[in-house]
Formats: structure tokens, sequence, C-alpha cells
């Protein structure tokens, strides 16, 4: 499975991504440490990236979940994540967007190109409908990259994640099928 842009690609991640994945982790760690989660520490070993990987693996396998490598055309250098997270069917048929994308690489539209493939992906090869993402109201690129992805702003919702140890707001975003059908 790879989609391709013109500057980078996405395929799922495997355990041949396992050194890759903790060194992407490793070398970004204090530039995300402000927007994400608080991490185990084991997830900075190459067992507890197995372990996640593994996971990420289970996911797919139901249908609960699409976690996505970001590659360089150019080098095949990993360079980010995008996840397709808690994907829900029945009536709802959707998921949650999450993606992180290497600092050396922010700001040249990278992670614009891999949220649109993901969303390719959502909207095509896995049936989806809806796609929501959660962003903290000062993550101004975070906002950028799902407004020139196509999301619209669906409200704010306070108390929404524990970012870095505290409870935090997040600006709510989201894209459906039909909206991505009619920006072609």
């Amino acid at each position: 499975m790879r989609l391709v842009s013109d500057r980078i690609y996405i395929q799922k991640l495997t355990l041949d991504d396992l050194q890759p994945l903790l060194d992407f982790k490793l070398r970004n760690s204090k530039f995300f440490q402000p927007f994400e989660p608080i991490a185990p520490r084991s997830l900075y070993t190459l067992e507890g990236q197995r372990e996640a990987l593994k996971k990420l693996q289970e996911n797919w396998e139901m249908e609960l979940g699409y976690g996505f490598g970001v590659f360089l055309n150019s080098s095949n250098l990993l360079i980010g994540r995008v996840n397709l997270s808690n994907v829900v069917w029945g009536a709802w048929e959707s998921c949650t967007m999450g993606y992180s994308l290497d600092e050396k690489y922010n700001g040249q539209g990278l992670t614009t190109e891999a949220v649109r493939l993901a969303i390719q992906f959502a909207f095509g090869s896995a049936g989806l409908h809806r796609v929501q993402a959660a962003v903290l109201p000062r993550n101004k690129g975070s906002i950028r990259v799902l407004e020139k992805a196509g999301f619209r702003y669906d409200g704010f919702s306070e108390y929404y994640l524990k970012i870095n140890g505290l409870w935090e707001h997040h600006n709510l975003y989201s894209i459906t099928c039909e909206h991505w059908q009619s920006m072609k």
C-alpha cells in the first residue's frame, strides 16, 4: 500500500520500519513534546516501537486504524507519520486523524501532501465517510495544514486531550467524502 504525491509517499508501516521509526521519534522528541501526550519511556526503545507497530498492524487487520509512514520520494527517508485512528463503522463510518513531520522538513507543505494522501485512502480504499482532527488552538502550522487539505472548522472543545501532562482545549476540524469529492 503506497500512495504517492510529487515529493513524498505514504505507506503502511511494518516491522521493517522499526529502526527508522525509533530514529524519527528520538530525533524529534523535544520538538513534538508541546503537542503530544506524555509517552512512556519504553516508546523510545526498539522494543517499545516494536510493540507499537504490532498494535498498529492489529488495528489495520481489524479495520480499526491505519498507520502510515511519510517518506521522501528522493531518498525513501522516513520523515513523518500520519494515522487514521479510532475507526468506527456502522452509522458513523468515521475516524480521527493525527500526523507529525520531522522538524527539519516542517514549513514546506509536505505535511499537507501527506494528509491529502491519507484522506484519499480514507475515502477510497478504506471506505470511510468522515475524517476528523483535533488541534491545539496555538498550533497555527497544524491548523494551516488542515485548512489547506480541505478540512472545515467544526468547533471548540474544552479540556479535550491531555497534552504534555495538561488537559488542553482543542479546535475540531473535519472533512467528509462529499466535501472531498467537490474539491476535485
